[in-house]
C-alpha cells in the first residue's frame, strides 16, 4: 500500500514522495515553522516552497528544528520572477539556499514562464535562467530542475536551448480544472506533473457532487480531492496552517475511488475557477 513515503521517479532517476505540503500563502516566522513541523510530524516528506512566498526562512528553520535528516525530506524552492537571467538566477538561488539553510535543494523550478519585466524577451530569459539552473544541477547544488506554469509552447522555446529537459511542471490541477493539453504533453515528455492549489482555493468545498462522493466514501472533500489528483498520477501539494487538516489530508492511501467516481469528477468543469494564462500575468 502506498504511503506519504512512496514515490514518483523523476527522468532523471531522483525520488519525489508522491504528495507534497505546499506552503503558499503561508506566513513567515512562526506559522510557517508550525505548520512545516506539524507536517513532518504527521509523515511528509516533501516541502515545497518559493522565493515568491517570503516563507523560505521559517521552512528552512522548521527543517532543522524537526530533528529529521536533511537527506530523509524533498525540498523545492522556485525562482521568482524578477529573478530571470543567469546572474540573478545564480545570485537569488544562493539567498534562497543561506534562507533555508541548506547546501541544496531536491528541485528547484522557473515560477512562471513570462513575467511582465521580461514580456519581450522571456525566451532568452527562461533560456539564460535554465542555463543557470543546468550549471546547479551539475554543481551538485540542485537534484532535479523543472519549471511550472508552462504551457507546451514555452516549453518547446525552452527545448532549443536546454541540455537537460525539465524534469517537473507545477501547474494549477483540481477537479474541474484539468488542463488536458498541458497534461497530455507533459506525459508525452516524462515531465511529472505537481498540482498546486489541488483543492482549488477552497471553492472545492461548495460543490454537491464533492460532497456526494465524501459522504460516500465517509471522507473529507479535500480528500477525495487529493485522492482524485493521485489517482491520475499527479502530484498534489495541499496547504495548510491547521494541524487538524494536516493530518487529515495526509491520509488518502487506505481508500480508492471507483472508475465511475473518477468520471464523476472528471465532468465537473470550471467548479474551481480556471488556470490564468501564463502570458498574460501581471506580476
Amino acid at each position: 500500500m502506498q504511503s506519504l513515503t512512496s514515490t514518483y521517479t523523476l527522468a532523471n532517476g531522483i525520488k519525489i514522495p508522491v504528495v507534497g505540503f505546499g506552503t503558499w500563502q503561508t506566513p513567515d516566522g512562526e506559522v510557517a515553522v508550525s505548520s512545516v513541523k506539524s507536517a513532518l510530524a504527521n509523515g511528509y516528506r516533501h516541502i515545497d516552497t518559493a522565493q515568491a512566498y517570503k516563507n523560505e526562512e521559517g521552512v528552512g528553520r522548521a527543517l532543522k528544528e524537526s530533528g529529521i535528516p536533511r537527506e530523509e525530506i524533498f525540498l523545492t524552492t522556485k525562482l521568482w520572477n524578477k529573478n530571470h537571467s543567469y546572474d540573478l538566477a545564480m545570485s537569488s538561488f544562493a539567498e534562497s539556499l543561506e534562507k533555508l539553510q541548506t547546501d541544496y535543494v531536491d528541485l528547484f523550478l522557473i515560477h512562471w514562464p513570462n513575467p511582465v519585466d521580461f514580456r519581450d524577451h522571456w525566451q532568452n530569459a527562461n533560456a539564460e535562467s535554465w542555463r543557470a539552473m543546468e550549471d546547479l544541477y551539475e554543481a551538485g547544488k540542485i537534484k532535479a530542475i523543472g519549471i511550472s506554469n508552462f504551457r507546451p509552447h514555452h516549453i518547446e522555446e525552452l527545448k532549443k536551448t536546454a541540455k537537460i529537459m525539465p524534469m517537473v511542471n507545477q501547474i494549477f490541477l483540481a477537479p474541474g480544472e484539468k488542463q488536458e493539453e498541458v497534461v497530455s504533453y507533459c506525459e508525452d515528455n516524462d515531465i511529472l506533473l505537481e498540482a498546486y492549489s489541488p483543492l482549488g482555493t477552497g471553492k472545492i468545498f461548495e460543490v454537491p457532487e464533492m460532497k456526494a462522493l465524501a459522504e460516500k466514501h465517509n471522507r473529507s472533500i479535500a480528500q477525495i480531492a487529493l485522492r482524485w489528483s493521485l489517482q491520475h498520477g499527479f502530484l498534489p501539494l495541499p496547504k495548510s496552517v491547521t494541524p487538524s487538516r494536516i493530518k487529515e489530508n495526509a491520509q488518502l492511501f487506505d481508500f480508492e475511488l471507483s472508475k465511475t467516481d473518477m468520471a464523476q469528477i472528471d465532468a465537473l468543469d470550471g467548479v474551481v475557477g480556471k488556470a490564468g494564462d501564463p502570458d498574460q500575468t501581471t506580476f
